[in-house]
């Protein structure tokens, strides 16, 4: 189904919002939109939104599958001004977005669904899910000098770090931590400060006055936090080529870099177990 606005989604398309949860996606280029699509339909989401331009070109039978939204995605705070009209439109259902080549992993994800995951979450009390944004990219960039290769996929196996997150007062935030680590930390000369952690509450039931900030944050201070006060929750994994490709795609970063690899990258097996493994996510008390 296309749209040719948000506001006309909002008005003809609002049967996709009563049950969640709702994957957002938002295509800011051309660059694996399919495979983000399909990735994210076969998670068991009850409805996939697509936000992109008119020049994206999707196979007929994807886009029988998705709720196709005309947006400019290269526009200023696009992406929060969306969800945010999203979380006011449909409070009470679970909704989750991402990027194009952006792909969503949690534990047991090849034999339990989103909705089973997000059943046992709300079991314990939870409105928001940590996802960790972990860096992929291609092993050889004279093959692929976007970056971007589904086959050649690698990411690092360590260098990732946490640092307690203050309030304006200068004090550590209850069970809150920014999350560092990937190419943002590697080449950290080529990103703004602001935008280096990969922490991301990407996974969040939307409800009455809950907005979502630029620095992917919400101004609900619980959904911030990566666990309840008793005990380890469930966190995710968004494994994403998204700074890969800007840093090769930019003019300023793109003849600084030759390769992504060092000593610490891995092959990534497009499995959750891998990320378990690296410690990349956690299961919680969800077995």
């Amino acid at each position: 189904m296309r749209y040719d606005s948000l506001d006309t989604f909002l008005s003809d398309g609002k049967e996709a919002l009563i049950k969640g949860p709702v994957a957002m996606v938002f295509a800011e280029d051309l660059v694996e939109v399919d495979t983000t699509l399909r990735h994210h339909i076969t998670l068991g989401f009850k409805a996939v939104l697509l936000f992109a331009p008119d020049e994206l070109t999707l196979p007929e039978g994807l886009e029988l599958q998705i709720h196709r939204i005309r947006y400019a995605t290269r526009a200023p705070n696009m992406l929060t001004q969306a969800v945010n009209r999203l979380i006011a439109a449909a409070p009470g259902i679970w909704m989750y977005y991402c990027y194009n080549a952006e792909y969503l992993f949690f534990p047991f994800c090849e034999t339990r669904s989103i909705t089973d995951m997000l059943t046992f979450h709300t079991e314990e009390r939870r409105g928001g899910m940590l996802t960790y944004v972990v860096d992929l990219y291609a092993g050889d960039l004279h093959d692929a000098p976007n970056a971007v290769s589904l086959e050649d996929a690698c990411l690092d196996k360590s260098g990732y770090y946490a640092l307690g997150r203050m309030d304006a007062a200068g004090h550590p935030k209850e069970r809150q931590l920014d999350f560092f680590g990937g190419l943002r930390w590697r080449f950290e000369e080529h990103i703004p400060a602001n935008r280096r952690h990969i922490d991301r509450i990407a996974i969040f039931k939307a409800k009455k006055g809950l907005t979502l900030s630029e620095t992917h944050l919400f101004n609900e201070e619980e959904y911030n936090t990566y666990a309840c006060p008793w005990h380890h929750n469930l966190t995710a994994t968004i494994v994403s080529f998204r700074t890969a490709k800007a840093l090769k795609t930019n003019s300023g970063s793109t003849y600084d870099i030759d390769s992504f690899r060092w000593h610490n990258s891995t092959e990534f097996e497009w499995h959750s177990q891998q990320l378990l493994d690296l410690g990349l996510m956690e299961p919680g008390q969800w077995f």
